[in-house]
Parts: structure tokens; C-alpha cells; sequence
């Protein structure tokens, strides 16, 4: 029987500890509605100021970060939660190893 729901039982195992200087990125769910991308930074990495055409959500799972959102500064530690609007200018600073969810609706 076809199941109508996916579950993901652990998403720390998703991807490896981010090596030294990189992002790593991984599209780990889409559908019509969204798409769901797992994100590891390595300490000092840096998604420089962007928009996305499409609302979105961040969910910081692990690490210590700052956020700017719209040029206001932020700190973002687990369990932070951010939902963007399209357009929005945003960047991301680890400051620690940083392993968060973005959703694009």
C-alpha cells in the first residue's frame, strides 16, 4: 500500500559535518507546495544579502548564527524560526557549525 506522508526519522544524518570553509546543501523534500533543503555551515561561512521569489521559512536546528533580516541584525541559536516573505533582503553568518531547514513555499 502507497503511503500519502513521508517521514525522515533522523534529519542529522541527512549530511556530513560541513567540511572546513564550505556550505553544503541538500533538497531533501519537494511537492507542489514547497521545497525543503538541508543546510550545514561551517564556522565563518556566509550566504551573502539575497531575496528569494518565494516565501520562505528558516528553522535553525543546530549552532549559532547572525541573521539579517530587511538590514535588521538578528542572533539565531536552535530552535529559531524565521518566515520571509518574497523579496525580502536576507544574509547568514555562522558563527558556530550551523544546521538549519529552509523551506520555499
Amino acid at each position: 500500500m502507497a503511503s500519502d506522508y513521508t517521514f525522515i526519522p533522523n534529519l542529522d544524518e541527512m549530511l556530513p559535518p560541513s567540511p572546513p570553509q564550505s556550505i553544503l546543501s541538500r533538497t531533501f523534500y519537494q511537492d507542489d507546495q514547497v521545497r525543503v533543503i538541508l543546510f550545514t555551515f561551517a564556522p565563518g561561512q556566509e550566504l551573502s544579502e539575497h531575496t528569494s521569489s518565494k516565501p520562505a521559512m528558516m528553522h535553525f536546528l543546530h549552532g549559532e548564527a547572525r541573521l539579517w533580516l530587511g538590514g535588521e541584525e538578528l542572533h539565531a541559536s536552535p530552535g529559531a524560526w524565521v518566515h520571509m516573505p518574497a523579496q525580502l533582503p536576507h544574509r547568514i553568518l555562522a558563527e558556530s557549525e550551523v544546521t538549519m531547514l529552509l523551506y520555499l513555499l
